[in-house]
């Protein structure tokens, strides 16, 4: 479903789409059209993740994160995927495997996230932009579900990027 164009921005698009109520009316709601993105679970030969502490300005803080990014019209997610490893933890992939996607904020936004598992790392140079300010954390599962269970790790794709991945059967996460 499209509707009227209303405001765009980048890569961000808002759509006033008008929808019928229950009781007849025509009612008018926003959404956010988005490309689509990708979150990577890096996890290295000895069973620790990659994580990256990432300030995000929409919210003022530094966000302990997987590496996301959006992709780019007609962008096949597996090769974002590593692209998105590579410049923002600093490390390559020897393999990449596919674990699923998931709506971010359907009550909203239409954004898909497509979530994928990388292993046999090799680092590399970090090729960050201009405004991102990243740090990279190599971190044990059971600390990231501490941090998680805590209220630490708070980035909702994060999150479920996590517990996918925990419920895939990784075998690195059990070390």
């Amino acid at each position: 479903m499209t509707g009227r164009i209303v405001h765009q921005a980048g890569f961000l698009r808002i759509e006033c789409l008008q929808v019928q109520a229950r009781d007849g009316r025509m009612l008018d709601r926003h959404v956010v059209r988005h490309p689509g993105a990708v979150t990577v679970v890096p996890v290295l030969d000895d069973g620790r993740l990659v994580m990256i502490r990432n300030y995000r300005i929409a919210v003022g803080e530094w966000l302990e994160e997987f590496c996301a990014g959006k992709l780019e019209p007609g962008e096949d997610p597996e090769p974002a995927a590593g692209r998105e490893l590579e410049e923002e933890c600093g490390y390559r992939a020897g393999s990449v495997r596919r674990l699923g996607a998931y709506l971010t904020s359907p009550g909203f936004c239409d954004e898909l996230m497509h979530l994928y598992e990388a292993t046999a790392l090799t680092p590399c140079e970090q090729a960050l932009e201009a405004d991102e300010q990243i740090e990279v954390e190599l971190v044990h599962p059971d600390e990231v579900q501490r941090r998680i269970a805590t209220g630490q790790i708070k980035d909702g794709k994060t999150i479920a990027a996590f517990h996918l991945w925990r419920a895939s059967g990784s075998s690195a996460h059990g070390r």
